[in-house]
């Protein structure tokens, strides 16, 4: 659920910021939803999460699962962490702490881009 609703708002959020052609959506798109991109934000959002929010990671980067050949198992779970994060927001209509987290995420990524 998280994974399809953060997509979602990727892909809005760049046709919002301009992006018209398919071929540069998508590419921008990678950037916001690689796994590496998602354990980043996630680790910067962290210390500012609620107690119930924190279990909710906690259960998500301990979820049992296979892990893609090209990103490390560690940056792969913080990465389904956060998408579990995002799917809790959903199902339990917290859209407004959700958005809260979504504008963070183009600083952030600037941030790590700059690093």
């Amino acid at each position: 659920m998280g994974d399809a609703v953060y997509e979602f708002w990727v892909r809005k959020h760049l046709l919002d910021l301009g992006y018209k052609k398919v071929g540069e959506l998508h590419k921008a798109a990678i950037g916001y939803v690689q796994a590496g991109a998602q354990a980043q934000i996630l680790h910067r959002l962290m210390p500012e999460l609620n107690d119930v929010e924190q279990q909710v990671v906690l259960r998500g980067r301990n979820a049992k699962g296979s892990c893609p050949r090209n990103v490390d198992v560690t940056t792969y779970r913080y990465a389904t962490a956060f998408e579990c994060l995002v799917g809790y927001w959903q199902l339990e209509g917290r859209s407004e702490r959700m958005y809260w987290a979504f504008a963070q995420v183009d600083q952030i990524l600037q941030d790590i881009q700059n690093y």
